[in-house]
């Protein structure tokens, strides 16, 4: 049984001299790189717009850690990779967070992030959404002129028994069935929800609200809806049709499908069988489902390799060529698929753990807010730099992840980097972008 309150520890020794090790280093952090992420919300003044929403029920008199502080040491915390607020017990003391948050005492426990997490109702994680919203407006210094928005359900697991609570079959898996809209890397919409709906509820509100703000800001912005074929729904459709949204949705196989596409299934298959390499043939045609009131352009692709045949369909209402359609605006899709794994993996907004499913809703939203922060980080202070392009999960390591020597006194606080840093001159980059001389 590990003895927790033995002071030292002692390893192998090396030439004779006994090595050890102790937790007694004082003022010592490794997570350096959070002045990056301070500077950036403090450029950006996100926490800082999103604490003014909440209403303040707690007695004033008793009041140790404001809004913005608390806000600001969870969402900190998320993006230097810190998921659970059990975390900050330890981290409250830390020089690094303390003085990243705006403090020079220690920061909230565990308890009080819990009561502030539990604290969020419906009007306060609307009114985060819409300031998520207007971030992406902001900044754009021109109006953009095309905007591509993905939609896409993902699975948040969930292990106790969290309100709203339900099995899937698809993810056979007790979980929350959140949705995400991403434009570009940038990321406008985590609304979370629970597993027992269609995978597209709700996306036709939130395109509607979407297009209506873009074009109050940008009225002849191209708009263009995308998605999997889990959001080929016919009132979603006949909605773009009528107001003049560009939409490319994969649509599942059937019978019918597959039989109008018998012809290129085919082709790919003889130009497969003749050549031993993968081949791919492209048809387009127009089909009617049975729900549908009107024909639609669907688009084949006919994909046959030494794995057999891959065949599959999309609906649009764009008018290039079938197999630029295909290639060059449904495939880059995978992107957003990328940008969600970071969302999930790196910054942790499947950790639903709270019994309330608004607090878990919260803590969707507070993984977003960490996201957006390391977003603007790379993709504006870092865009001369190798991680210009790298994942969150990648900053955290190589930019956020620096030990630090700290020191401390009435007019100074002095942040010694390691001296061996592998990545400081990103960090220089990043210093010099955020705080001109």
């Amino acid at each position: 049984m590990t003895n927790c309150n033995q002071n030292s520890y002692q390893f192998s020794p090396l030439n004779r001299k006994k090595i050890t090790a102790s937790f007694n280093g004082g003022a010592i952090g490794s997570d350096g790189g959070l002045l990056l992420i301070r500077e950036v919300d403090k450029q950006i003044g996100l926490t800082k717009k999103i604490s003014k929403i909440f209403s303040d029920h707690r007695h004033q008199s008793y009041i140790e850690h404001s809004i913005e502080h608390l806000l600001k040491q969870r969402v900190y915390a998320i993006a230097a990779g810190y998921e659970d607020v059990n975390d900050h017990d330890f981290l409250r003391n830390d020089l690094c967070f303390q003085t990243a948050v705006g403090r020079e005492v220690a920061l909230a426990s565990s308890a009080t992030l819990s009561r502030f997490e539990n604290s969020a109702d419906r009007k306060v994680l609307v009114a985060i959404s819409k300031i998520l919203v207007e971030h992406f407006i902001a900044r754009h210094k021109t109006a953009p002129q095309e905007l591509i928005l993905d939609f896409d359900p993902t699975d948040n697991r969930i292990y106790g028994h969290q309100e709203k609570r339900h099995y899937h079959g698809y993810y056979q898996n007790y979980c929350y069935l959140p949705l995400h809209v991403f434009c570009g890397e940038h990321l406008l919409v985590s609304l979370l929800r629970p597993s027992d709906i269609d995978g597209a509820k709700y996306a036709g509100a939130i395109l509607k609200l979407l297009v209506k703000r873009f074009r109050e800001v940008w009225p002849k912005v191209k708009i263009v809806f995308r998605g999997d074929s889990g959001f080929a729904r016919k009132r979603i459709l006949y909605w773009c049709e009528n107001n003049d949204v560009e939409y490319i949705v994969g649509i599942g196989s059937n019978s019918r499908l597959q039989k109008l596409a018998e012809d290129v299934i085919k082709q790919a298959k003889n130009l497969y069988e003749t050549t031993r390499e993968k081949q791919r043939v492209f048809a387009e045609f127009y089909y009617k489902a049975e729900s549908w009131n009107c024909q639609r352009r669907i688009i084949a692709k006919a994909e046959n390799n030494e794995k057999g045949e891959n065949t599959r369909f999309l609906i649009t209402n764009k008018k290039d060529v079938s197999q630029i359609i295909y290639d060059n605006h449904y495939c880059p899709r995978g992107d957003m698929e990328n940008n969600l794994k970071q969302l999930k993996l790196d910054l942790y907004s499947d950790r639903n753990s709270c019994h309330d499913f608004l607090a878990n809703h919260f803590r969707v939203l507070l993984s977003s807010i960490a996201y957006i922060l390391l977003i603007e980080l790379k993709s504006v202070h870092l865009k001369k730099t190798n991680l210009a392009k790298a994942y969150c999960g990648t900053v955290q390591l190589k930019l956020l992840k620096i030990g630090v020597m700290i020191l401390k006194n009435t007019r100074n606080i002095k942040f010694l980097l390691a001296s061996h840093c592998p990545y400081q001159n990103d960090f220089i980059t990043a210093v010099q972008s955020l705080v001109p001389s």
